[in-house]
């Protein structure tokens, strides 16, 4: 594929540039920028961060798992592109110095293009822009006070200026006909055709699932459409009634539009990933790859969420619990994509509970979403809904039949025990064992009860 984008203020353009090529590989390889460092190569230690802008702001990113095409029209810093034209240190770096925030230095790269990039946004939650860096030897204290003390600095010149205008215009015009095994759609049209004649095709939008697919598993991925150009697929409509999510849209866009509507989804949001995943992955990605360990699923079946699929010209819709049909299974017919998501608008009674062996960037042992209506007492309508309790994400339908039409109380809750064996058999693994999982899951019916009732449930607050 033919690309152009600017590297560290500098127009790039490159001709039949493999599909899956890397960005991190090029840089390093081809460009012999050694400052973006190759870890986990699979999007989880940030030693690769590079910083991404286009018109929609910058972005950290892993290089890793971000193919070259995913890059046309934008801009890329490195860490060497941090720095300003005369060697001037960024404040960033030069906090990092005053702070002793670098010891062995590997990892340092990554966490200065972080920064850069949360400083240019503004962003002074330095804990969580920073939890998809890891550092073995100098330890997060230091780092984190090198953050704040660059926060107090304004942006560099030579990074306040940003501006795509300096692209060659045939990188923001009309892309390239879609012939061939790679093509990259500019409307939900083009996909539409292109994806029912290539219907073995692989979709790639965000990359953080289908880039380990390249670099761990080192699968030929054959035909291949990039959809981040198609902007009608990045589109969130809200009404008075109900709030419709283009299958683009990134998990970082969610985000304030769940910390408005349901607060706890929001702040689940948080910990999915990392900063770098959350500005890539996709919502429609994290629905379609059918992962029984999604974190989105589980809380858009508890809203009662319906998903808007299309092939070519035809478009249909169903509840999106019945998307998942077993393990690595889904109802998408051959040349059928994700088009969006959609859910009523309603009052916000729901609870997110992700249960992990980490809290930042790790995979849900057991996620819980929880959206019960109580009328007079009584449970009226209830909507429970958990992932990693199954080969998909699934609803509780024994335990919402024992709930509904009931006292909303502490015996209505232990009255429902029984009713978990008969929804769910989950597994044994890694991250916690069949029996640990059950429990867990009667205990977050608990906490949403206890919550209901006005009842402290975190330690933070117990402690208080």
């Amino acid at each position: 594929m033919d690309i152009t984008f600017l590297l560290n203020g500098e127009s790039v353009e490159l001709r039949d540039v493999p599909a899956t090529a890397t960005l991190l590989d090029w840089l390093r390889d081809t460009r012999g920028l050694t400052g973006t460092k190759e870890g986990c190569n699979e999007g989880d230690c940030g030693a690769c961060t590079v910083m991404v802008q286009d018109e929609d702001g910058a972005r950290a990113l892993n290089a890793c798992i971000l193919f070259m095409p995913q890059i046309n029209g934008k801009s890329v810093r490195t860490v060497e592109g941090i720095s300003g034209p005369d060697g001037q240190l960024h404040p960033v770096q030069q906090a990092m110095i005053d702070q002793h925030g670098s010891q062995c230095g590997f990892c340092t790269p990554g966490f200065i293009t972080s920064m850069a990039t949360a400083h240019i946004n503004g962003d002074s939650d330095h804990a969580t822009a920073l939890a998809g860096n890891l550092c073995r030897c100098t330890g997060y204290a230091p780092i984190l006070r090198a953050a704040e003390a660059a926060g107090e600095q304004p942006v560099p010149d030579w990074l306040s200026d940003f501006d795509l205008a300096e692209l060659p215009a045939a990188a923001m015009a009309g892309d390239q006909p879609l012939t061939g095994a790679a093509v990259r759609p500019e409307t939900i049209i083009e996909l539409a055709r292109w994806y029912e004649a290539h219907p073995d095709a692989t979709l790639i939008a965000g990359a953080t699932d289908v880039g380990l697919w390249v670099t761990k598993q080192l699968r030929d991925l054959g035909p291949v459409a990039f959809l981040n150009r198609c902007r009608d697929l990045q589109r969130i409509e809200e009404t008075d009634t109900r709030v419709t999510l283009g299958a683009g849209v990134t998990i970082a866009r969610l985000i304030p539009l769940m910390d408005r509507l349901h607060p706890s989804f929001g702040a689940m949001l948080r910990r999915y990933g990392s900063a770098q995943v959350r500005g890539a992955a996709t919502i429609g990605g994290n629905i379609a790859n059918g992962s029984p360990i999604g974190d989105g699923p589980p809380a858009l079946i508890a809203l009662g969420a319906t998903l808007h699929l299309r092939r070519g010209g035809d478009r249909r819709e169903i509840p999106l619990e019945n998307f998942f049909l077993d393990y690595g299974k889904q109802d998408r017919h051959p040349g059928e994509f994700v088009e969006a998501v959609s859910f009523a608008k309603a009052p916000d009674r729901l609870k997110c509970y992700k249960l992990s062996k980490r809290f930042d960037q790790d995979i849900s042992a057991v996620c819980g979403c929880f959206d019960i209506a109580v009328e007079d007492g009584v449970a009226t309508e209830v909507r429970i809904a958990f992932g990693g309790m199954a080969g998909i994400p699934k609803r509780a339908a024994h335990v919402e039949a024992a709930l509904v039409g009931r006292p909303w109380n502490a015996d209505t809750i232990k009255a429902a025990d029984d009713a978990w064996t008969r929804d769910f058999t989950p597994m044994s693994d890694m991250r916690a064992s069949a029996r640990y999982r059950l429990d867990a899951a009667r205990n977050m019916l608990t906490r949403y009860f206890m919550e209901s009732q006005g009842l402290a449930t975190s330690v933070k607050e117990v402690r208080a």
